[in-house]
């Protein structure tokens, strides 16, 4: 098969893509230019993968990034390691069965997706945040590691829950330091945006058993009130993550969605007006802590239930989480089968063309104060269309490109500006092409650039989202119909944290 997608061909479709958003005559009144727009692509109990040749897997992803570019999303969360294992090369764990149908065996022939995930989004202006579980590796009762896993070299470090599964015990400092190692390895090897972990920290409670951590406490807890010496546990293998990707790539940043109940108010007055599991007691995870310490970058709750939900009521949790986010990035993670399957009684505005509770929750994150934007599970159910998602976020509610917002505090100065930016014919297509200014600084390095497009003679603001032709990897961007029209063009530089350079206008 040819080389799949010349960067060329990519950019027409990312720019055509966008003109026809663009089309569209009812718009919401506002669009932010500085979004967070994230998907999560799982491939835990994802069967497609197995069934496919890598020729036919890596297909099968580009039409799934294809697809979430229509809908703007800026930020892919990609499943490496869902069980103590890898969907990409590893000498530390096997390769995933979810990728091959079988643990520890390799594709055939070997490639890998993360590298090529990493690829795929940054040519599109796409960030890639590498999601892995740190502590389960089993995911049923008749799960069995993959040969030559550590489980089988270190049986001591693992436990056994009620669950049926397996679990590295999060009181042992060897199961840290192997985790710390996993992920050391990863940043070592891969030009990964963010290092991403979900709400599967303890295991979920099995009704009336204790998880069998007796040993590791008595060695490591006594003095503890156990559950906080379990919370501690967590805290300890955060903080080490956080040290170690500040160490290694310090532009890297760490996020967590844990579950959407932090605690309810019955058991904390800072608790949420709910009625439900409780991340912190149940779990053991003490998360506005880890933002609050500095330890954490981003925060996704997984506010999966619909607005008028009697015991986890949205409308209230997207305030509660609002006022907690301890000055980092707040992310929320909507359920799309759920947002699109409840009918919108309780709002007066939004899109009449979509009834759901869509364009309400969108509306409501963005006039929070501390609100970033949102993170949609699955990706799977934008590109599938369901009732309609794709078309409505491609259409109306993110139909700009939107930049992520900046992460100032790890780096706040602007890369410099592109230069000897030229509109010339590159593969018989008209196009913008320029040059990115040269630094051995990786924090000032430009990664993407924004191309903006206005009518001559009117005045010109790159502030406005409506004028984002693009967010790309590249320097070199089709012009939309061939360059024709009465327009003037500006592009702009991004580095890793998202810092924007001046405009360079053409």
């Amino acid at each position: 098969m040819k080389r799949i997608l010349l960067f060329t061909s990519l950019l027409v479709l990312m720019a055509g893509g966008m003109m026809a958003n663009g089309s569209q005559s009812a718009l919401p009144s506002h669009l932010p230019k500085h979004e967070f727009r994230g998907a999560w692509m799982h491939i835990i109990g994802q069967k497609q993968y197995a069934q496919m040749s890598p020729e036919q897997t890596r297909q099968y992803l580009i039409e799934q990034l294809d697809l979430l570019q229509r809908a703007n999303c800026n930020a892919i969360i990609w499943q490496i390691r869902p069980q103590a294992d890898a969907a990409y090369v590893s000498n530390l764990e096997p390769w995933s069965r979810w990728l091959t149908g079988e643990p520890g065996k390799a594709p055939d022939p070997v490639w890998d997706p993360l590298q090529f995930m990493i690829d795929q989004a940054h040519k599109r202006g796409m960030e890639l945040h590498a999601w892995i579980n740190p502590y389960r590796v089993t995911s049923s009762e008749d799960d069995k590691p993959a040969q030559g896993h550590i489980y089988y070299e270190h049986p001591e470090w693992f436990l056994k829950y009620a669950d049926g599964k397996i679990y590295f015990d999060p009181g042992l400092p060897e199961s840290r330091d192997f985790i710390d190692k996993v992920v050391r390895d990863i940043l070592t090897r891969y030009d990964i945006d963010a290092l991403h972990m979900d709400d599967y920290f303890y295991p979920y409670p099995v009704t009336g058993v204790e998880f069998p951590d007796t040993t590791s406490y008595n060695e490591y807890g006594i003095g503890w009130d156990k559950d906080d010496w379990r919370r501690h546990n967590v805290d300890l293998l955060i903080e080490q993550l956080h040290n170690t990707i500040q160490e290694v790539k310090p532009w890297v940043r760490f996020g967590i969605s844990p579950f959407g109940i932090w605690r309810n108010k019955a058991s904390d007055p800072d608790g949420s007006e709910t009625n439900g599991l409780q991340c912190y007691d149940a779990l053991y995870a003490d998360c506005p802590k880890w933002t609050a310490q500095g330890w954490v970058d981003y925060m996704v709750p997984q506010l999966y239930w619909e607005l008028e939900h009697k015991a986890a009521s949205d409308l209230v949790l997207m305030h509660w989480w609002n006022d907690h986010a301890n000055g980092r990035h707040m992310y929320y993670g909507q359920a799309l089968n759920n947002v699109m399957s409840h009918q919108d009684i309780a709002d007066e505005g939004g899109n009449p063309a979509n009834p759901t509770q869509l364009d309400h929750k969108m509306r409501l994150q963005r006039s929070m104060e501390n609100v970033h934007g949102v993170t949609w599970w699955p990706g799977y159910t934008i590109t599938s269309n369901f009732k309609g998602a794709l078309d409505s976020l491609a259409n109306y509610q993110t139909c700009r490109p939107a930049l992520i917002p900046a992460y100032t505090w790890l780096d706040d100065k602007a890369p410099h500006t592109v230069h000897d930016l030229k509109i010339k014919k590159v593969g018989g297509k008209k196009c913008l092409v320029w040059r990115a200014h040269d630094t051995d600084d990786p924090m000032q390095q430009a990664v993407r650039y924004v191309v903006y497009r206005f009518p001559k003679g009117k005045k010109a603001s790159i502030d406005d989202a409506a004028s984002i032709l693009a967010i790309t990897g590249e320097t070199v961007f089709p012009l939309p119909d061939g360059g024709k029209g009465n327009w003037q063009y500006a592009v702009t530089a991004l580095d890793r944290c998202w810092n924007e350079s001046d405009p360079v206008r053409k």
